[in-house]
């Protein structure tokens, strides 16, 4: 690394690739104090129903912003190391990169390398917090900025914002409430802590979870669950991999439903006929379906595939097939 002057704006390398990072990455862009000299993303890759190649939404926006983009497939590789050092980066943020970054580019910026988690950590670690948070039926959600090391999500801890959930956040909703917080604290904290005003501190060892990379499997809906349970996870699987209900009218995907009580009679694991729509009966009461899609179809309300396709009332759930990879909470 060449010698350069250290009393100009720091300069501030970000790794992301998600629409999690996306208000991360503007916030650093607007943020005086300091230079973005530099974005890595992951590689283009094929998106949507069509499967058409598109830019991570990080790496998009960095190119209206005008930012250099690297999109390495692998950030061992020594050009990439060295595409990196030439940035001469003081510190590096990262947010949904989604790929481990090695020890290797962690010692790279000069100053640290910070990211910043979506959950209250220790609690889910990992891959998909996100969803564990709702899966789980949390209370509250969160973000954590913490200071990386070689472990997963385990360096110590600079600042946390948490607030209450209302139980009925999807997905979708609940990213981008934690991406506007995750940027407002990036904003109010990284100053003080490039300054040595705020020292991290070591992350507790109560309460640890850790989360996974999900699977389409992980979306199969298991009356066994319990309707809360199933209506935490069609909310929390939305958009990827989806939630569905395999059954002997054919698989029937779960695009929005709501915990209701059962009605005497009632069999665990049947597709029943609940007013004008359709219902997931399970140990514990109904799983109302309220908007669904058909293998092959559109998505349509449960009244309209009933009308349609009338056999769905009435049908079983197919049980899965054995697996070895297990299926819960991500």
């Amino acid at each position: 690394m060449t010698d350069r002057p250290t009393d100009g704006p720091v300069r501030v390398m970000f790794f992301g690739s998600g629409g999690f990072a996306v208000p991360i990455l503007d916030t650093l862009a607007a943020m005086p104090a300091i230079r973005l000299v530099g974005v890595v993303s992951v590689p283009d890759r094929p998106a949507g129903r069509g499967a058409r190649v598109a830019a991570p939404p990080v790496a998009d926006r960095a190119r209206e912003l005008g930012v250099p983009v690297l999109q390495p497939p692998r950030l061992r590789d020594p050009e990439t190391l060295a595409a990196i050092s030439a940035f001469e980066p003081d510190v590096a943020v990262l947010a949904d990169y989604g790929r481990l970054v090695p020890p290797v580019v962690l010692a790279i910026p000069s100053r640290g390398f910070l990211n910043l988690h979506p959950s209250v950590l220790p609690r889910h670690r990992g891959a998909t917090p996100i969803q564990a948070t709702i899966v789980a039926g949390d209370d509250v959600a969160g973000v954590s900025l913490f200071e990386m090391d070689a472990g997963l999500d385990t360096g110590p801890v600079v600042a946390q914002v948490s607030w209450p959930l209302a139980g009925t956040e999807t997905a979708p909703e609940l990213e981008a409430t934690a991406a506007g917080r995750a940027a407002a604290l990036l904003r109010e904290t990284l100053g003080p802590w490039l300054a040595g005003e705020k020292p991290a501190h070591a992350q507790g060892a109560d309460g640890v979870t850790v989360t996974r990379p999900l699977s389409r499997e992980d979306g199969r809906l298991d009356p066994a669950a319990g309707v809360d349970a199933l209506a935490r996870r069609v909310r929390a699987l939305l958009p990827w991999p989806g939630t569905f209900v395999e059954t002997t009218s054919g698989r029937l995907g779960v695009l929005r439903a709501a915990a209701a009580r059962g009605m005497p009679g009632d069999r665990p694991g049947e597709i029943v006929g609940d007013g004008d729509g359709l219902a997931l009966t399970a140990d514990d009461g109904r799983l109302a379906l309220l908007e669904v899609r058909p293998a092959g179809g559109r998505s349509m309300t449960a009244s309209e595939l009933r009308r349609g396709r009338p056999a769905f009332a009435g049908a079983t759930v197919v049980p899965a097939p054995p697996t070895d990879r297990p299926v819960g909470a991500p």
